[in-house]
């Protein structure tokens, strides 16, 4: 395990519960970026979503401007804002007014994904194919917004230039391992629902990584999902809710969150099925004790940097109460590290 402090942070997709409404649902993530801010999570970050009934998180530098606004310390970001959908500079200018707003709080976490259906992807840009390809050159022109040196450029996007806005590279495929490591930028790889590629991307990144003015060593993140309870069968009784979602992605079901039910032997049928095993492999579900093994031998096996946590929970005490043990474990793991 790394010898270093192990961040860990949380990655938001406003999903809205059975019941639920979306304007409760923003509020309840507002609710757990307080909590993880009193927890020590290192950041709050919002994917992007379009075209999803369930999901709220589908403009994340407004919810990231509306938690910011009211926290103090916790870093606030996009996990990620998919790149091929904007604007490199309509998102330098909301990014570098963030960062006026709330100084050394915002991160932009990009990626090249659509975050959606093909359809809905052609109807935010005509030409997203096109962007999609060119992620790597739309990625310099971001850097160029916020530099000092774009001030003599013909093209500014003059509320971002200077301000301190870190860049990160997410994905989840070799094809942004490459990236990140040739452009010296912090590497997320989405595990917590995209496993297959995970050691090997992590091998390029480090193996290709060149420094550069923003990142000296490689910095390496892993989405993982949790689900930490006071016993086993509680945490496995909440996992369900997120068996069920992925098995609705998986036949088109575009459900709400389902409230948690018993881990029946069908789910467990359910759960080994290639597709759901490739999806949830980084699941780590079980009380403090069983959760804390799990957490200690992937950091063991990934030598991570920081761990982003998906807890989709039903209810948000749970998510509270899951949030509150994770970070519990990770103070322990820190804390023997140090030993």
């Amino acid at each position: 395990m790394n010898n270093q402090k192990i961040a860990y942070s949380i990655l938001e997709l406003a999903l809205v519960p059975q019941g639920g409404t979306i304007k409760q649902t923003l509020n309840n993530s507002l609710t757990l970026a307080i909590e993880a801010e009193k927890l020590n999570y290192t950041r709050y970050l919002f994917a992007e979503h379009h075209n999803a009934e369930h999901i709220g998180s589908c403009a994340p530098s407004v919810l990231i401007g509306y938690v910011a606004e009211n926290t103090h310390t916790i870093r606030v970001g996009s996990g990620g804002i998919m790149l091929p959908n904007h604007s490199p500079l309509i998102v330098a200018e909301q990014f570098g007014t963030l960062a006026h707003l709330y100084p050394n709080r915002i991160d932009l976490g990009v990626g090249r994904a659509p975050g959606t259906d093909q359809q809905t992807a052609q109807a935010i840009r005509s030409d997203f194919m096109q962007a999609a390809q060119a992620f790597p050159q739309e990625i310099i022109k971001i850097q160029d917004y916020f530099s000092l040196e774009n001030r003599s450029s013909k093209v500014r996007a003059t509320i971002a230039e200077g301000t301190e806005v870190p860049l990160y590279i997410l994905g989840s495929s070799t094809d942004s391992a490459h990236l990140a490591a040739k452009k010296g930028l912090p590497y997320a790889f989405a595990s917590h629902f995209a496993s297959t590629h995970l050691f090997n991307a992590l091998k390029i990144y480090r193996e290709e990584f060149q420094p550069s003015e923003a990142l000296k060593h490689p910095y390496t993140i892993a989405g993982v999902n949790v689900f930490v309870a006071d016993t086993d069968e509680e945490a496995e009784k909440l996992f369900t809710t997120l068996i069920r979602m992925f098995l609705g992605v998986l036949t088109g079901a575009k459900n709400a969150l389902q409230p948690p039910a018993e881990m029946t032997e069908e789910l467990k049928e359910i759960l080994k099925h290639p597709s759901m095993q490739q999806m949830l492999k980084y699941s780590f579900v079980g009380s403090k004790q069983t959760a804390k093994r799990q957490i200690q031998a992937f950091l063991e096996e990934t030598q991570v940097n920081e761990l982003i946590v998906v807890s989709t929970t039903y209810a948000l005490e749970d998510r509270l109460k899951s949030i509150r043990l994770f970070g519990e474990i990770m103070t322990e793991i820190n804390e023997e590290t140090k030993q």
